[in-house]
């Protein structure tokens, strides 16, 4: 080989919903990069072959995603490629995809707060793995009965949460019919020692009778109290300035009187 050739370094696996993404460093100047995935069981495969790209995508390559997979990642030129010289290559850590790809964030469809009921219906993040008629897998199409949900709950305005789990597409908790509630779902695998919670969902908060102190709380009593004193405040100098005025006035008409 050519043992002159840098070889890459700080190579990480970036894996989201089994969408999987190889990265490594440094830039090379004067030779190409080629990626080979080598499989427990599976046989090798090349990929992003003679690239000047530090990143590969090699998620088609890890389609049997509970396979343990490592990469070598080989320094070349292009003549390299024509003879049998290997040439030289770094390894990446093991990965395996069904236990360290981080679950992504779920969409909430629908939510509604009727009575003392708060319900929730979201939907599975989807991985670009395909079935035979062409739709995408989702994670629950992979990890089934591994994959659960679990909801986070609070009051709107207030930071004490509740949670709540569930193996389906939908919540329902009992909440306090007057109140307002924010809430947020992640999925988690609980067999995992690692990655076991996913991404955050959005955050979104219901809307039942929501009022001006509802949304501003505590701000809105101090402007009332400071206008409220402001207004007292005047009132009461116009007062005081009145009847001094009408003090002064009646002196002044009592003088000529006093005069006789």
């Amino acid at each position: 080989g050519n043992p002159e050739l840098p070889t890459a370094v700080n190579i990480t696996w970036s894996s989201i919903n089994f969408k999987t993404i190889l990265q490594w460093q440094p830039k090379p100047s004067g030779y190409f990069y080629t990626v080979e995935i080598h499989g427990q069981t599976s046989d090798t495969k090349k990929k992003c072959i003679l690239t000047t790209e530090t990143e590969c995508d090699v998620t088609d390559v890890l389609r049997n995603v509970k396979e343990t997979y490592t990469a070598h990642i080989l320094s070349v030129t292009s003549s390299v490629m024509d003879n049998f010289e290997e040439p030289p290559f770094a390894v990446s850590e093991k990965f395996t995809p069904y236990s360290q790809t981080v679950l992504g964030k779920p969409e909430i469809q629908n939510y509604t707060q009727k009575d003392s009921k708060l319900n929730i219906v979201f939907q599975d993040p989807l991985t670009p793995y395909t079935f035979p008629n062409g739709s995408f897998q989702s994670i629950r199409d992979i990890f089934q009965h591994d994959l659960e949900y679990k909801l986070y709950y609070w009051k709107d305005q207030s930071s004490g949460k509740k949670d709540a789990t569930t193996k389906s597409h939908k919540f329902e908790v009992s909440v306090e019919s007057t109140k307002n509630y924010c809430f947020y779902v992640e999925g988690i695998i609980p067999s995992r020692r690692e990655n076991r919670n996913g991404q955050e969902s959005v955050v979104l908060c219901t809307s039942i009778g929501r009022n001006i102190l509802d949304e501003y709380g505590a701000e809105v009593f101090i402007i009332a109290a400071v206008i409220a004193i402001a207004v007292i405040t005047l009132a009461v100098v116009l007062s005081v300035i009145l009847c001094k005025r009408k003090k002064a006035k009646a002196a002044r008409e009592k003088e000529p009187l006093n005069g006789v």
